[in-house]
């Protein structure tokens, strides 16, 4: 800000999930790379405090494999994103997420492109240069811009951290879990036929999904943390947390209810919806989900916008909960994702 230094930053979602940090770094590289005669200093910033990143289990893991020290990461607290977009040297390309939460709204003035892959819930208009489309993974968008672009910019370690995040998010291209593309297929195995080199499929996802689900050792609050996602609405905010542990296990964790209350009093949450996940060998899910609420009436709202979704419907069945102000189901409809879920939660609030 002293200096009047543009900065253009690439940011990711504030789940800061494995997808939003190497869409984010990727496209940052390769704007660096090609932009003609840069005034700005591109800049990828994980959308999460520093302090959470040891969380993102297949993010550290991934990067470490691939020689990327957290000590080149640039997060959350340690860029005053509103000092620069106030000093008007601010611009921001938002990947894998198109919406700022309200906290950033001041922020939307400066965003200059978008790069998802969720359906669209906002218009944009000129100068921002806008791409949403329907593939598995936000990485697969980047990886065709960047295919698109000079020939030699991508580079062995950006070509396996593409690949690697696609084979997580698409989980390893299977059908029959119901995220997968004929373009992310397409760019896995185009990022293959250029880097013979990249490890086979089965081993990346097989090593990443390990990473991901390796929940050893954390607290209550820190799986709540992991892969959180909030929404809000003129009265209320509630918490939609991406839980790597099965729903059974998860609601008979000592102490479990005095955490979810901890938890939500600390941040401001009227209630939370924990989304569980876990897959068979052949790659299929399966999903549960637990709604808490210490208030009766919002609890109410939140189960029956689940419980009466249409599109899509969840197919949900109830499932014994130990704890009155939790709610538990069986989701019936196994490729209903969190991405599907959250626009129901937000209809209902």
């Amino acid at each position: 800000i002293q200096q009047h230094q543009e900065i253009h930053v690439v940011m990711g979602n504030e789940a800061c999930d494995l997808d939003s940090t190497v869409s984010a770094l990727a496209l940052a590289y390769f704007l660096a790379q090609t932009s003609p005669a840069p005034k700005a200093a591109f800049v990828p910033v994980l959308n999460i405090p520093r302090a959470d990143f040891a969380l993102r289990t297949e993010t550290t893991f991934l990067l470490r494999e691939r020689g990327i020290p957290d000590t080149s990461l640039v997060f959350r607290d340690e860029i005053d994103l509103r000092g620069l977009h106030h000093a008007g040297l601010l611009s921001l390309t938002l990947v894998d997420h198109h919406v700022l939460p309200g906290a950033d709204a001041a922020l939307e003035e400066a965003v200059v492109e978008v790069l998802d892959h969720r359906p669209l819930e906002r218009a944009r208009g000129p100068p921002c240069q806008v791409t949403v489309e329907p593939v598995g993974s936000c990485a697969t968008l980047v990886t065709e811009r960047i295919l698109q672009g000079p020939p030699g910019v991508l580079d062995r370690t950006t070509a396996a951290l593409l690949h690697g995040t696609i084979l997580l998010d698409c989980i390893n291209l299977s059908p029959a879990a119901g995220k997968v593309t004929p373009r992310d297929v397409a760019c896995v195995s185009l990022l293959e036929e250029r880097f013979p080199e990249l490890p086979a499929r089965d081993a990346v996802f097989g090593a990443l999904q390990a990473a991901k689900f390796d929940v050893t050792g954390l607290t209550t609050e820190q799986m709540l943390r992991k892969d959180l996602k909030v929404l809000s609405s003129d009265e209320v905010v509630v918490a939609i947390s991406g839980v790597f542990e099965d729903l059974e296990t998860f609601l008979l964790r000592p102490g479990l209810l005095q955490d979810l209350e901890a938890f939500c009093q600390a941040r401001g949450y009227a209630g939370l919806v924990a989304m569980t996940v876990s897959f068979n060998e052949h790659h299929e899910p399966t999903r549960k989900l637990a709604v808490y609420g210490a208030q009766e009436p919002l609890r109410s709202t939140l189960c029956r916008a689940l419980e009466e979704a249409t599109a899509p419907s969840l197919l949900l069945r109830p499932l014994p909960s130990p704890w009155p102000s939790v709610a538990a189901y069986a989701q019936g409809n196994a490729v209903a994702t969190r991405k599907k879920v959250l626009p129901i939660l937000r209809a209902a609030l």
